[in-house]
């Protein structure tokens, strides 16, 4: 007779099972772990929770690498939060507790902010992964390869590229992870979920320009050494925000031999690369609601004298708004002084401020 003792309680077992089917983006809360962790003991893996088994083991043989992607988990938090801080839905459904076997809803129904946030994660990851190497924080890496192509003349190629290809192959090895098991959710969750994570990338790969110093005598700048560098993380989230906004409602339905996502209003064309998509609308965000994952904005800050997606009538959703006054205390009659510091004056003010009722 099989001994019960290593049967697991029903409970338990749910709660494991839940945790690899609903953990895509779980690893975002690898973010709590203390600003004092500094990863280099194969252990110090266990302490970061929301990581399916193979991001672990990537965690075990890859530490200071780990090192890197606790510092874009933090920043896809704050980069989402800023971007959409003008918006009812603010992004604070991001900030996904250790504990929490599930995220907030409207992170799981398959919404278009699920589709920015999954988009975001895997650019930031990326972005970060490539910039550890050109900073050097990263010893498994180098800087980006030299262009090809012959530069103008008065340019030349030199500087330390940001890694790009770096970046992509082990962020999509550690982001795209969860996706690719077996028990990852519906199939066409799964789909809109990878689906996604490539734009942000593709939004990545959009965002390497051309960066260059000057040369030459007194500033003359007669030549330009030049390197192939990222833009900033918010310029890339802006751009996801605008793919947020035209984002594609899509179905699960049969295309060709198998089921694939397609437009739902106009199936007659595939899935754009480059566009963001979702499968299920959202809420409106203006109340709250548990089931629904909304938080509301009530007592949230808005724009009198705004017409757009921040003003008092659209945040509020026509509630009202209650004002209130705010002491701000500033810089001021500042003076430079030869050589070489500059004092101010500490001036107050009274600003009007406004939130929903």
């Amino acid at each position: 007779m099989r001994s019960s003792s290593h049967v697991l309680p029903l409970g338990v077992l749910t709660a494991l099972l839940l945790s690899q089917v609903c953990s895509g983006i779980k690893w975002l809360s690898i973010s709590h772990a203390p600003a004092s962790l500094h990863i280099n003991q194969t252990q110090h893996c266990k302490l970061l929770r929301g990581m399916v088994s193979s991001q672990a083991q990537l965690c075990r043989s890859n530490l200071e690498l780990m090192q890197t992607i606790v510092t874009a988990a933090r920043e896809v938090k704050k980069t989402c939060q800023k971007t959409f801080s003008d918006m009812r839905w603010n992004c604070s459904s991001i900030d996904i507790p250790i504990d929490a076997q599930k995220y907030r809803p409207d992170l799981e129904r398959g919404t278009r902010e699920a589709a920015f946030v999954y988009a975001l994660s895997a650019a930031t990851i990326s972005h970060t992964i490539a910039r550890a190497c050109t900073t050097g924080d990263l010893r498994q890496c180098t800087c980006g390869p030299i262009p090809a192509q012959i530069p103008e003349p008065g340019y030349r190629w030199g500087g330390c590229a940001d890694n790009l290809h770096y970046g992509l192959i082990m962020g999509s090895k550690f982001s795209d992870a969860p996706m690719k098991m077996k028990r990852a959710g519906s199939h066409a969750n799964k789909l809109m979920h990878l689906h996604n994570s490539e734009v942000g990338r593709q939004a990545l790969r959009d965002a390497l320009v051309m960066k260059c110093k000057c040369h030459g005598v007194s500033g003359s700048c007669s030549i330009r050494t030049c390197w192939r560098g990222l833009q900033d993380l918010r310029e890339i989230a802006m751009d996801l925000k605008i793919k947020y906004l035209s984002a594609t409602k899509v179905v699960h339905r049969p295309l060709g031999t198998r089921k694939q996502l397609v437009p739902k209003d106009i199936d007659i064309r595939p899935v754009r690369d480059n566009e963001l998509v979702y499968l299920q609308s959202s809420s409106d965000f203006c109340t709250q609601s548990e089931k629904l994952g909304s938080i509301g904005t009530q007592d949230r800050q808005c724009n009198k004298t705004s017409l757009g997606s921040d003003s008092c009538d659209l945040m509020c959703c026509g509630r009202g708004y209650n004002p209130y006054t705010e002491k701000l205390v500033e810089r001021c009659h500042c003076k430079y002084h030869w050589c070489c510091y500059v004092t101010c004056k500490k001036c107050e003010r009274m600003v009007e401020r406004y939130v929903c009722k």
